[in-house]
């Protein structure tokens, strides 16, 4: 209610002010200022020897994949110009493109620094023809480089797979390309055998993958290529229950055993093509006398003695029984 009042008393006042503010000299004014802007601008594009300064990216291309620079190359080069004042202002609204090292081209001849008029000539080819190079830094770039030892390395996967509840990965992961080359000095390539990937976390994946990751740098290596791809087989996946009998082998011929529970209940993981493959009589729980009779606690842990390949995620229940031996009666 507070603020209602408060616009009901100042709408008057505010009315009042809008209707007798002179938009007619306003209007005037913003289109002859507007028209000032413009023969300003006119006169801009027209003055010569307008100076300014820029920063240009550099691109180096055309690398050796086993060499390395002795030297850290620059990112960019800033330059001083002057040229007339459309020039200057094209120059100040567009984007700066790329200029192109070729580093193989400028090499030839075993020249490895660019320098003088093959720089400068560099540089003018992203100006206009009309533009005056007034200055420009770096001076000069170093292209001097190092030949690299090499080395193929085995990529391996650092980080962890996870699916959604009903898959599961059906296979190893496979990489795209499976090796990667280093280069580096002896010392250092001899201290690697494997190419590692950054950590990465793969979560809740439904269905087959090809993925990028990324080969975990090491300082003093270059490796070739530092991006693969991971290949990972995803497959859908259902649980299955068997009962399985506990057996013994390795007996004596005066001794009986009984267990308690006789029977364990072994539950996996397995795709929907495999469910009707596999039976009962794909496993076996044998437990070896030698191992087991002397346990003062009367009891015993199983372990699956056999088992299909295709399954996954293999959980036995229980997975300890009692025993107890009986002497067999003379026939």
């Amino acid at each position: 209610m507070e603020i209602k009042a408060i616009i009901e008393k100042w709408k008057p006042g505010v009315k009042a002010f809008f209707s007798t503010f002179p938009w007619k000299n306003s209007l005037f004014f913003l289109f002859f200022l507007l028209l000032a802007f413009i023969f300003w601008l006119m006169l801009f594009f027209q003055k010569e020897n307008v100076e300014g300064t820029y920063r240009i990216p550099l691109k180096y291309t055309n690398i050796s994949e086993d060499v390395v620079f002795d030297q850290a190359l620059p990112e960019f080069i800033e330059i001083s110009i002057a040229d007339n004042g459309a020039e200057i202002f094209r120059l100040d609204i567009t984007k700066k493109d790329s200029l192109e090292i070729n580093v193989t081209e400028m090499t030839e001849g075993g020249n490895t620094i660019l320098q003088g008029d093959q720089y400068r000539q560099l540089i003018r080819s992203q100006l206009s023809p009309s533009t005056n190079i007034r200055g420009y830094y770096p001076m000069n770039i170093s292209l001097a480089t190092s030949r690299l030892q090499q080395k193929e390395l085995k990529v391996v996967f650092d980080g962890e797979i996870t699916t959604n509840r009903a898959n599961l990965v059906a296979d190893s992961a496979v990489f795209i390309p499976e090796t990667v080359t280093a280069y580096g000095s002896r010392q250092s390539l001899d201290q690697l055998d494997k190419a590692y990937t950054e950590y990465t976390l793969f979560k809740n994946l439904k269905a087959t993958s090809q993925l990028p990751v990324t080969i975990n740098p090491v300082e003093g290596v270059k490796f070739v290529p530092d991006h693969v791809d991971i290949y990972i087989p995803i497959e859908e996946y259902t649980e299955r229950t068997f009962e399985v009998p506990i057996t013994v082998v390795r007996m004596p011929k005066d001794l009986d055993v009984k267990f308690f529970p006789s029977r364990a209940n072994v539950s996996f993981s397995v795709t929907l093509e495999e469910y009707k493959k596999i039976a009962q009589e794909d496993f076996e729980i044998e437990l070896d006398y030698r191992k087991f009779h002397a346990n003062e606690d009367g009891r015993v842990d199983l372990e699956l003695t056999k088992t299909p390949a295709s399954i996954n995620n293999i959980r036995l229940s229980p997975s300890s029984v009692e025993f107890l031996f009986e002497n067999r009666t003379a026939e």
